[in-house]
């Protein structure tokens, strides 16, 4: 070992302006009939968890669903790669949020054709008009929509909390790689109980 500075993993100091943002917890990925079932039911009950501790301390949630154009025209080449994508048009059952993370009627809903919830939608712009400073990141998958979700936010100044057993992927193996290079990288990596207290401290200081 010398003294020389770690490459990578210094820590993000948590804000005192949360958001939680729920991605893509929709019937898709949790039904087994469908094609991009992940088979993680206990990532869905600790997102659950993390939404009622935002809900009771007045943090802003918001969710976010994928919805495509008849024929994916809006979807791309991202389209094209991802064939199961096509269960997805239009407002068919798969993309109806799981009952344990519904949206409130308060609550913002962000319609997305890509993995990051920040492209192509006003995510940003309305996390900036709450005076947001840091967004935990909830659902599915890691390895997908999550990552690309957390690593724009960290490219559009937010600190981005990922919660470690509230998001989940096809492996466990993917699922635990991703959280590295998250931790490494882009975000800070938190389970649900410490999420839930950071969420109950910071509560009456959002907007």
């Amino acid at each position: 070992m010398t003294d020389r500075e770690e490459p990578f993993g210094a820590a993000l100091e948590p804000g005192r302006r949360p958001a939680v943002v729920a991605v893509d917890l929709v019937r898709a990925y949790f039904e087994p009939q469908s094609p991009l079932f992940l088979d993680d039911r206990s990532c869905l009950e600790q997102a659950a968890r993390v939404l009622g501790a935002a809900r009771a301390s007045g943090v802003p949630v918001l969710h976010t669903q994928v919805r495509y154009a008849s024929g994916g025209a809006d979807g791309g080449v991202f389209f094209r790669k991802v064939p199961a994508l096509r269960h997805l048009v239009g407002d068919g059952p798969w993309g109806q949020p799981m009952d344990e993370v519904r949206p409130l009627d308060d609550e913002v809903v962000v319609v997305k054709q890509y993995a990051s919830a920040f492209f192509g939608t006003s995510l940003a712009s309305t996390l900036i008009s709450q005076a947001v400073d840091t967004l935990v990141v909830v659902g599915v998958s890691t390895s997908g929509c999550v990552r690309a979700t957390a690593v724009d936010a960290v490219q559009h100044g937010f600190v981005p909390l990922v919660v470690s057993d509230a998001v989940g992927d096809r492996t466990r193996a993917v699922h635990e790689a991703n959280l590295y290079d998250l931790r490494s990288k882009y975000a800070e990596v938190m389970d649900a109980d410490d999420i839930c207290s950071y969420l109950r401290t910071t509560g009456t200081t959002t907007p």
